[in-house]
């Protein structure tokens, strides 16, 4: 018996690919941010070991902003084709994670799994 197709896996996914984009824009401002404070000390004629410092500290914040944005795009995406539930999970979960967009996440999980029925 096939199952009849709602809207929740197709909104949950885009609530993913929302949180998922903002987490991403976020992670590339917080990098582009580091490398332009690293560039300001380092013509300001800081010694080139004490420059090169904001970059890394900003890599660390920004790469798993990167990785969980790209997560909850891709889980976004099956979500929205009802593909492969438990990477819709997965991406549903990575969006909690911009902390101003949570309600997004929690929104999406939840539709995500109340949709279940209808993944391939």
């Amino acid at each position: 018996m096939m199952q009849q197709r709602t809207w929740k896996p197709v909104t949950a996914g885009v609530l993913s690919i929302v949180a998922g984009a903002f987490s991403v824009a976020i992670g590339l401002m917080i990098l582009l941010l580091g490398g332009i404070a690293s560039g300001i000390l380092s013509a300001t004629g800081v010694p080139s070991v004490i420059a090169l410092i904001p970059f890394p500290l900003a890599g660390g914040i920004a790469v798993p902003l990167l990785l969980l944005g790209t997560v909850a795009i891709v889980g976004g995406v099956y979500s929205g084709q009802r593909r492969f539930w438990p990477i819709a999970l997965a991406g549903a979960i990575c969006a909690l994670f911009p902390p101003q967009l949570t309600i997004l996440g929690v929104v999406a999980i939840v539709l995500v799994v109340l949709g279940k029925d209808e993944f391939d």
